[in-house]
C-alpha cells in the first residue's frame, strides 16, 4: 500500500503547489450540486482510503490477492495520476478545484484536452479505479461508482457554465471531443 500512498501523496503535493499559481475567479458555481459532488466524493474517499473500512462485508476480497492485481492496480493508478497531472499543467492558471470562470478564461483544447474535455476527471477516476483494483476489496468497488457519480455531476455543471461562457466554440468542442472516456463518453 506504500506504493499507492506515495503516488497519491505526490499527486496532492503537485496539486497544492499548482493551486498557488491560478488566476483569480470571476464567477463561481455553488449550491446543492457542489454539496452533492463533495458528499459523494468524500464518501468514496472514506471507503477507498480509510483502512478501518476493510471490516465486515466491505473488507471482502473481490479480487484474489496476487502480485498481478497489485501491479496492475498500481500501474493504472500511476497512469491515471500522470494523465491528470499532464492535464493540470496544460490547463495552467485556468484550473480551479471548484467550478469557476477565471479572469480571461481560456478554452483549452490542446494536450490531453484533445482526447477528452475533462482529462483531470478522467485521470483521477482512472487512478481511483486502479487503487480499487490494487486494494481488491468490496469497499473499493463500492467507492468507485460514488466517485464516478460525483465527478460526472461536476462535469455536467461545468459544461453548462462553459457553454454559457464560450457559446458556439464550446458546442463545437463538445461535438468533436468526448467528455470523460476518449471516443466513448
Amino acid at each position: 500500500m506504500l506504493w499507492i500512498d506515495g503516488l497519491w501523496l505526490a499527486f496532492v503535493v503537485i496539486w497544492v503547489i499548482g493551486a498557488a499559481k491560478i488566476k483569480r475567479a470571476e464567477r463561481r458555481v455553488a449550491g446543492w450540486p457542489r454539496l452533492l459532488q463533495v458528499a459523494l466524493t468524500a464518501a468514496g474517499a472514506v471507503l477507498l482510503f480509510d483502512p478501518a473500512m476493510n471490516t465486515g462485508i466491505l473488507g471482502v476480497r473481490c479480487l484474489p490477492p496476487s502480485a498481478i492485481f497489485g501491479d496492475l492496480g498500481a500501474a493504472i493508478t500511476a497512469g491515471g495520476l500522470a494523465f491528470a497531472v499532464w492535464a493540470r499543467f496544460v490547463l495552467g492558471r485556468n484550473w480551479s478545484s471548484q467550478i469557476t470562470l477565471k479572469q480571461e478564461h481560456e478554452l483549452i483544447q490542446s494536450g490531453p484536452y484533445r482526447l477528452v474535455r475533462h482529462p483531470i476527471y478522467s485521470g483521477v477516476l482512472l487512478a481511483l479505479l486502479g487503487t480499487a483494483i490494487y486494494i481488491g476489496e468490496l469497499r473499493g468497488f463500492i467507492a468507485f461508482p460514488l466517485f464516478v457519480a460525483g465527478w460526472w455531476l461536476k462535469a455536467r455543471v461545468e459544461e453548462s457554465l462553459l457553454l454559457e461562457h464560450f457559446g458556439e466554440p464550446y458546442r463545437d468542442y463538445q461535438r468533436k471531443v468526448k467528455a470523460i472516456v476518449p471516443f466513448v463518453v
